[in-house]
């Protein structure tokens, strides 16, 4: 019972900031569309398709445009301390903040795609991307991190593998993702 409780708690922290995030755009959405809906088309006279999805993508890009400014870098700050102090709402945001910036920050983590050999009896490879070239934080240069994504989900696994089995591979990472995201349908 205790292994079940586990393994549902561990699920949810995989789900939750995902479903927090769509949720929070959702909602911003809906509240956007029928404010729009509600007041625009009457004063217009008719209605606009796919006004609320270009609202909010003005929005939100506005919103980080404000918050890479000077003026908002000390609030950004103190609200970020104040997640730090709230233990579940840290998990969240750090993980979130983290995911994100891997991927379009300004220090991309998964940039390295490379193939690593799994089972060399029967040939077995398996497409990721190095995160750490080496870990001699652990005392253990002659590995190397690598994280794998799953195909046609938002989860993966990290791995410390032998430096000599990961093999970089000359492809773009977008395209790496996109091949195994998609579970190999997507070409090279």
């Amino acid at each position: 019972m205790r292994k079940l409780t586990q393994y549902f708690l561990q699920g949810v922290l995989l789900v939750a900031p995902v479903a927090i995030l769509i949720y929070i755009v959702y909602s911003i959405f809906k509240t956007v569309d029928g404010w729009l809906t509600n007041n625009l088309d009457s004063f217009i006279g008719f209605k606009i398709p796919g006004l609320g999805i270009l609202i909010l993508f003005i929005f939100l890009t506005v919103l980080g445009f404000i918050g890479e400014t000077t003026l908002f870098r000390p609030l950004k700050k103190l609200v970020q301390r104040l997640i730090e102090r709230i233990p579940v709402l840290n998990l969240l945001y750090s993980s979130l903040n983290d995911l994100f910036s891997a991927f379009v920050g300004k220090e991309k983590k998964f940039n390295v795609p490379v193939k690593v050999l799994f089972n060399a009896e029967n040939n077995l490879w398996k497409m990721g991307f190095v995160t750490r070239e080496t870990m001699q934080e652990i005392g253990n240069k002659e590995l190397s991190a690598v994280y794998f994504p799953h195909s046609y989900n938002f989860s993966g696994e990290l791995y410390l593998v032998p430096s000599e089995r990961v093999i970089k591979i000359d492809i773009s990472p977008a395209e790496a993702m996109k091949f195994i995201v998609s579970g190999g349908v997507t070409t090279l």
